[in-house]
């Protein structure tokens, strides 16, 4: 689990801008790490139908009041708010 909140804190400080960072299961139902820009979905036609397991809000209206410009402090403390059990049941839909 801590790889994996590492990878993703890291895809969501580097989206430049408005966006979102996203863990998606593919057509292989493998999880992997993508960031979108401003209000790009993984379930767009254009990223190949990506199922969503969690995502999370890096535009600064997201954590703007209480971090500031502290975006990476931001998604460290998000990990605190995922329902996991919502998680794994949007991973075991059929995608």
């Amino acid at each position: 689990l801590e790889n994996l909140q590492i990878a993703f804190n890291d895809a969501g400080a580097k989206r430049f801008g408005s966006g979102w960072v996203w863990l998606v299961k593919d057509k292989d139902a493998k999880l992997k790490i993508i960031s979108t820009p401003n209000q790009d979905s993984p379930l767009l036609a254009e990223y190949g139908g990506l199922v969503p397991v969690i995502g999370n809000d890096v535009w600064e209206h997201a954590y703007y009041l209480k971090y500031q410009n502290r975006r990476p402090e931001y998604l460290k403390a998000w990990w605190n708010t995922v329902n996991w059990n919502a998680a794994q049941s949007r991973f075991l839909l059929r995608g």
